[in-house]
C-alpha cells in the first residue's frame, strides 16, 4: 500500500500541515525539519497523489500537443523537446497527431478540453478568427507553433522571410544563372493554414528582386521531381531554394540516378535542418529554424499562462516570440 502523508505525519512525529510544506516548498519551516521529512519520503517511497492534488487545484498536470505527424523529423524532434521540459515541471504530455486534416484538429482539441489538459502546444491547420473563436471556446491556454492562426493568439516561431531571403542570397553570392523555389505543399494552398510556407514563398520573391538579371522560378505542386529533372536537363547552372530538408533530399536523391551531383551539377538548400541530416552525404546546405529553441519557448509561453492569475486573459498571454533562425552551410550549395 502507497504511503500517504497521513502516514509521514505520524513517523516524522509532525502534523500534516508540516509534511506539505516540506513536500510542496511552501510555508515556514525548518530547513533541519524539512531534510528529515524528506529523507524519510524517500526512504518509504513516497509518491504524491497527483489525481488528489489536481482536484483541489483544479489541475491535471498534464497538458496537449497537437502536431501535424511524426514522419517528419522536424515534429518528432519538437515533441520530444516539449517532453522534457514538460517533464522538468512534474506535467506529462498527451500527445495527438492531426494529419493534416482540419476536422480532426478540432476533434483532438475539444477531447484534450474535455480531458481538463491546462493547457496545449498547437501547430495548426486551421486559421482565421472563426477558428480563433473555436479556440477561446475551449477555455484553455493554447500556444501556437509554425503556422500563425489569428492575432491575439500566442505564438513562437521564426522570421520565416528572413531566413529565406539569406539562402537566395547565398546562392545568387555564389553566380547561380537560375534560383529556383521549390514548395510542394502550395499545390494546397486552398485547403489548409499554410503560412509558414507562405512566407517562404515571400521571403523568396522579395530577396529576389534584388537580383534583376535572375528571374523568379517556382515549384509549387508535387511533381517537383519531375520538374527539376527538366530544369537541369535545359543546361544551367540552377540552384534549388527548398521550403523543407525531406523535398531537398528527395531531389539530390532522384538525381543521383541521373548521374547528377549536387555541387558539381546543381546547387541545393533545405530547410529545417532535421537531425538525420548528420547521415546524409554530401552535407546538406539549410536552415534550422532552430526547434529546440521554439520548442523550449512555447513551453515557457504555455506555463507562464498556466501559472498567470484566474482573471488574467489566458488566450492572449504574451503575443508572439520571433527566434533567430540560423544557416548553416552544408557542402551542396
Amino acid at each position: 500500500m502507497a504511503i500517504t502523508t497521513k502516514d509521514l505525519a505520524q513517523l516524522c512525529g509532525v502534523s500534516r500541515t508540516t509534511i506539505h510544506r516540506a513536500l510542496n516548498g511552501t510555508g515556514r519551516i525548518k530547513p533541519e525539519t524539512k531534510e528529515m521529512i524528506l529523507q524519510v519520503a524517500k526512504e518509504h517511497g513516497y509518491r504524491p497523489d497527483l489525481l488528489a492534488t489536481g482536484l483541489a487545484k483544479g489541475q491535471t498536470y498534464n497538458i496537449g500537443v497537437v502536431v501535424l505527424d511524426v514522419k517528419n523529423r522536424y515534429f518528432a524532434q519538437m515533441l520530444s523537446t516539449i517532453s522534457t521540459e514538460a517533464y522538468a515541471r512534474g506535467y506529462g504530455v498527451n500527445i495527438t497527431l492531426h494529419g493534416g486534416d482540419a476536422g480532426t484538429e478540432r476533434e483532438q482539441l475539444t477531447r484534450l478540453a474535455d480531458y481538463r489538459v491546462d493547457g496545449i502546444i498547437l501547430s495548426s491547420v486551421n486559421e482565421g478568427e472563426a477558428y480563433r473563436t473555436f479556440l477561446e471556446s475551449l477555455h484553455r491556454p493554447i500556444v501556437s507553433v509554425d503556422n500563425r492562426i489569428a492575432d491575439g493568439i500566442p505564438f513562437v516561431g521564426i522570421d520565416q522571410r528572413a531566413a529565406v531571403r539569406e539562402a537566395v542570397q547565398r546562392a545568387a553570392e555564389k553566380g547561380y544563372e537560375r534560383i529556383v523555389f521549390v514548395c510542394p505543399p502550395l499545390d494546397t494552398k486552398n485547403r489548409q493554414n499554410l503560412y509558414v510556407h507562405k512566407e517562404r514563398l515571400l521571403g523568396y520573391e522579395e530577396e529576389m528582386k534584388r537580383y534583376p538579371a535572375l528571374r523568379p522560378e517556382c515549384i509549387l505542386s508535387w511533381d517537383y521531381l519531375q520538374k527539376v529533372d527538366a530544369i537541369l536537363k535545359e543546361g544551367k547552372r540552377t540552384a534549388f531554394v527548398c521550403t523543407a530538408d525531406e523535398y531537398a533530399l528527395e531531389i539530390m536523391k532522384d538525381q543521383k540516378r541521373a548521374k547528377r551531383k549536387a555541387p558539381v551539377d546543381y546547387g541545393i538548400t533545405g530547410f529545417d535542418n532535421i537531425d538525420t541530416l548528420a547521415y546524409v552525404t554530401p552535407q546538406l546546405s539549410t536552415i534550422s529554424n532552430v526547434v529546440d529553441e521554439v520548442a523550449k519557448s512555447a513551453v515557457e509561453m504555455l506555463f507562464a499562462m498556466i501559472d498567470a492569475e484566474p482573471e488574467v486573459e489566458q488566450m492572449t498571454g504574451d503575443s508572439q516570440r520571433i527566434l533567430p533562425h540560423r544557416y548553416l552551410e552544408g557542402e551542396t550549395l
